[in-house]
């Protein structure tokens, strides 16, 4: 069988930019949903040279992701960790080249706003809870401002939280829930700034149609 896609890749490249245990059925719904042909080479050019800037593997290890941030492999940060493990869908230690897409899609200026603020309820909800609690939240403003090497008193953070924690938690349990953050990111919406990257918006300058919501015609099987 020799699977063709109109205007599209030969399968061993369809193969390359795909996770390997995915069907080819499968692989072909992924990509006739998500990107077209262009911008998943250009993604896939961006995963091989960070999945193998340390460790030769096509995996993109913690470390890489981490010089990828900050220029620096060893750099702790609680902020680049998080990122990391949303990024890690599979929880296998290690970000695969459709983890890395689906993951990066989300930073799009023209991703759904609701898939931002969902994105950032995870990475703020440290225990996987499904709320936010007001440690969890302190954690990641300090990492947030250590990454922006921003440095403020502990007043300041605190009033910070106590703001936050006051406009946020509606039902006044003490943490904050994900309908509770939808409502706070709408009257705040300039909080959802760092959920956009304008490089993506250079990518998609160079190959329209980055985002989701593609024009990629249907994919033809020919045995």
């Amino acid at each position: 069988m020799v699977v063709y896609c109109d205007n599209l890749l030969p399968v061993h490249k369809l193969l390359q930019v795909c996770i390997l245990d995915m069907s080819i059925k499968e692989c072909c719904c992924f990509l006739k949903k998500v990107l077209s042909v262009n911008e998943i080479e250009a993604l896939y050019d961006l995963f091989e040279g960070l999945s193998h800037a340390i460790v030769e593997d096509g995996l993109i290890h913690k470390e890489e992701f981490r010089l990828a941030l900050f220029s620096n492999s060893s750099m702790q940060n609680l902020f680049a960790d998080r990122l990391f493990d949303l990024f890690d869908i599979k929880k296998n230690g290690v970000i695969e080249f459709e983890e890395f897409v689906r993951s990066l899609s989300v930073f799009h200026p023209d991703a759904p706003e609701s898939d931002k603020i969902e994105f950032m309820f995870r990475l703020y909800d440290l225990r996987c809870t499904g709320y936010i609690e007001r440690e969890e939240l302190k954690d990641m403003v300090l990492a947030v401002l250590s990454e922006m090497t921003v440095s403020l008193s502990d007043d300041a953070v605190e009033t910070i939280l106590d703001k936050t924690i006051l406009d946020a938690d509606l039902k006044g349990d003490g943490r904050i829930d994900l309908e509770e953050w939808k409502a706070f990111i709408s009257k705040n919406p300039s909080i959802l700034k760092n959920m956009t990257l304008p490089l993506l918006r250079e990518i998609t300058q160079a190959f329209p149609n980055f985002v989701l919501d593609t024009q990629v015609r249907d994919l033809e099987v020919v045995s």
